[in-house]
């Protein structure tokens, strides 16, 4: 079921699992979203540059935010995500082989980069979807 900002839970539809991508790299945004869309989910990329964040106003139903986003903190973009979309999941992308503390408390999991087999691993176990085998 897509989470849509201000929607009723009455007013949803089912349809395929759509991923909010966010990221300061077009480059990575391209690969995550061939990654996700070559598994069957809708990949929705957010290209973060500079503050303010604007989050799209199309429905998603889990979000995957890299941790370094250059002149933006993940933090806030994680913060305006929850605020929008309280239910949603929320994956981490980091190069560090742990959580970092300031998201701990708000995100649902985290995935190291370049692991595109646990990326979509922990989507599919996030919105309920089973892997391909």
């Amino acid at each position: 079921m897509a989470i849509i900002a201000g929607a009723s839970p009455g007013s949803l539809v089912a349809k395929r699992a759509s991923v909010l991508v966010v990221d300061d790299d077009p480059s990575h945004l391209k690969l995550y979203s061939l990654v996700l869309e070559g598994d069957g989910f809708v990949a929705v990329p957010l290209l973060v540059k500079s503050p303010p964040v604007a989050l799209p106003n199309s429905a998603f139903d889990i979000a995957i935010v890299d941790y370094k986003l250059g002149l933006v903190k993940a933090v806030d973009v994680i913060t305006e995500i929850r605020r929008v979309a309280v239910q949603a999941p929320i994956l981490l992308l980091t190069d560090m082989p742990w959580m970092p503390d300031d998201v701990k408390p708000l995100v649902s999991a985290f995935v190291r980069k370049g692991e595109p087999e646990q990326l979509i691993t922990s989507v599919s176990s996030l919105v309920g979807k089973r892997p391909r085998a």
